[in-house]
């Protein structure tokens, strides 16, 4: 069945995204409680996990899941490493540094919305996906704050004055705390012990959870009820980011789908996997690195990294994205090899 934009528009989640920025737009005091939107992040994280345990456990450790694991790791060394060599012509070099980390990271939202997109599509994907999620958020943290690390080295010694070295309260943080930051975050450990969870007990606990993971698709509505909300604030920040920025948001997402695309059908992945991996590389955080990289890299602009990850990249893919990775990849899946 071929994926189509009205098709993904007149998802009920889709409609309760665009209903929020409307809400937003004509300056609504509706908002979601920050706890009741934190339950709804930790519950998708968690559902998602455990479904991609059971289907894990079905399927087993096959070569597809190293293929596309592999791809995943590839893609998470690649992306912020071009990602900065791009905007360093338009950015300063902190700035850089801190987008490139957003966009060589994922959105976890963006994800569990694919997922939920292929399941509509009736479309089947691997239960690794989600590890391959976890994989791909804290290279680009850690590339991130070397490239940083490595441009104070260039510009102290020239004497190059800045906040960090005015306030020490401002330093960025070290290295071996950003890694701990990258590896322990919450989020991430909640869909790991997920998945875990979902493998171990396989078909029978998939039963056992089936009217808690049944609420997936309601709950994901309500959560990007709030997303829209967000979106709604921060879009007025674009103007001041320039159109430079906001095409970066637009195109280099369609770029990294499409080397995405491309290692997927090296590989051998199955549709479903290839269109995961896809929207995985397209995506940019707006969660987990800019709340790292605020502190690790000081100097950089968190107006300018979130704004560009939550208020163009993020609606650019859950409202075209979506529809039209999925288009190319059956066009191209369907194709003889």
């Amino acid at each position: 069945m071929n994926a189509s934009l009205f098709t993904s528009l007149i998802d009920p989640a889709i409609l309760l995204f665009f209903f929020g920025i409307l809400v937003g737009a004509l300056r609504s005091n509706l908002e979601i409680p920050p706890a009741v939107a934190k339950f709804c992040s930790l519950y998708l994280l968690l559902v998602v996990g455990f479904k991609g345990g059971t289907s894990l456990a079905a399927t087993g450790f096959t070569a597809a899941m190293g293929w596309a694991l592999l791809a995943a790791a590839l893609l998470a060394l690649a992306i912020p490493a071009w990602s900065f060599l791009v905007l360093r012509r338009r950015l300063n070099p902190f700035d850089a540094a801190a987008v490139a980390a957003t966009y060589g990271s994922v959105s976890a939202v963006t994800f569990i919305t694919a997922v939920s997109y292929a399941e509509q599509q009736s479309i089947a994907t691997g239960g690794y996906m989600a590890v391959a999620l976890v994989l791909m958020e804290s290279p680009a943290i850690i590339m991130a704050v070397l490239l940083a690390t490595y441009v104070r080295s260039r510009m102290m010694p020239q004497g190059v004055a800045n906040a960090v070295s005015a306030s020490p309260s401002a330093a960025p943080m070290s290295l071996r705390n950003v890694l701990h930051e990258a590896f322990t975050d919450g989020a991430h450990l909640l869909l790991l012990g997920g998945v875990l969870i979902g493998y171990l007990t396989a078909d029978e606990g998939k039963q056992v959870m089936k009217p808690f993971t049944d609420l997936q698709k309601g709950i994901l509505g309500f959560f990007l009820l709030d997303m829209g909300l967000m979106v709604a604030k921060r879009i007025a920040d674009v103007r001041h980011n320039g159109i430079l920025l906001g095409a970066f948001g637009m195109l280099m997402p369609l770029f990294n789908a499409m080397v995405a695309a491309g290692l997927a059908k090296l590989f051998g992945l199955s549709l479903g996997d290839a269109f995961l991996l896809v929207v995985l590389a397209a995506s940019a955080s707006y969660i987990v690195v800019p709340a790292v990289v605020r502190y690790a890299i000081p100097e950089a602009n968190p107006g300018l990294y979130f704004t560009m990850s939550l208020a163009i990249t993020f609606p650019f893919n859950i409202l075209i994205g979506l529809p039209l990775y999925l288009s190319i990849l059956e066009r191209w899946w369907s194709q003889p090899p």
